[in-house]
């Protein structure tokens, strides 16, 4: 028995790589019966037929941490990629990447694609507000190789999941970082200005400049079906220095007396976050299960 971690998974099989080798596996019985699913970065056991050169996974170690969207394990960050035209960044989906990120337990690095587009300064606003936070963020171009050194270092050592809508141009730079990737790139829809869908699956790749990263499979909308109301607040981490509400079940919305708004009204929340969060905790409301 050895151990490694999958680094791939299509149909069934998945792909152990051990350090030495990569062993094409499938899960043993009893994990389809347990309803347990082997996921990406997910470090196992496997057993292996000496004859076939395939395997069985028997074990899966105890996971870090796990994303549901995309659904891979063990991960030190996620990379949100945001391209600021082409198409037109979405904030509302920015802000629910971040949100979801706080929920897993993940450190965040914003990456703020296709810079080279941004004539008027349109990221200035998108920069104030993830400083007011504050979150990581790295403004990058593939075309013209903007970024992509501070990229690079920030990928060093750890296991990334590079996330982010369809066309924000993840796999360019991910070729940017490693040209022997060779990974598809897809163009833009003319008629949605929207990004075609090139990475099929999610799978773990070794960079040439250190790191690990996931390449996942892009998409246009997210929900954040698992978070109540209640929660909501907690995954705004800027909002816990001014909880000093009158009510101690204050939700910060209709509320008198309510410290985040005080705190809103003197320009030490940012008007962008705090709209974000009205507009979530309304959908939340909106879409309580009963």
């Amino acid at each position: 028995m050895i151990s490694g971690t999958i680094i791939k998974g299509i149909g069934g099989f998945y792909y152990v790589d051990t350090g030495e080798h990569v062993y094409e596996c499938r899960a043993r019985g009893r994990f389809r019966k347990d309803k347990i699913i082997p996921l990406v970065g997910d470090i196992v056991d496997i057993e292996i037929n000496d004859s076939s050169k395939q395997g069985y996974i028997l074990n899966i170690h105890e996971r870090r941490n796990q994303l549901q969207r995309p659904l891979v394990a063990n991960i030190d960050q996620v990379i949100i990629v945001f391209a600021i035209k082409r198409p037109d960044i979405n904030i509302g989906l920015l802000e629910k990447f971040l949100v979801y990120s706080e929920y897993v337990g993940v450190n965040v690095v914003v990456c703020l694609n296709k810079i080279d587009l941004d004539e008027n300064n349109e990221v200035q606003p998108i920069i104030d507000m993830l400083s007011s936070v504050p979150y990581d963020y790295i403004c990058t171009s593939s075309l013209k190789n903007i970024g992509i050194d501070e990229l690079k270092n920030k990928l060093k050592g750890k296991v990334s999941v590079f996330a982010g809508p369809s066309g924000a141009g993840k796999s360019s730079l991910l070729n940017s970082i490693s040209p022997g990737l060779s990974l598809k790139t897809g163009d833009l829809s003319r008629k949605t200005e929207r990004g075609t869908h090139t990475t099929r699956h999610a799978e773990l790749i070794k960079l040439i400049s250190g790191g690990m990263v996931v390449d996942t499979p892009g998409f246009t909308s997210f929900d954040l079906v698992d978070i109540k109301e209640e929660e909501l607040q907690y995954l705004f981490p800027e909002f816990q220095k001014h909880v000093n509400c009158r009510y101690p079940s204050c939700m910060h919305y209709k509320e008198p007396e309510c410290g985040v708004k005080k705190a809103l009204e003197k320009g030490n929340i940012n008007p962008m976050r705090y709209e974000h969060y009205i507009q979530m905790l309304c959908d939340l409301m909106k879409n309580r299960r009963y």
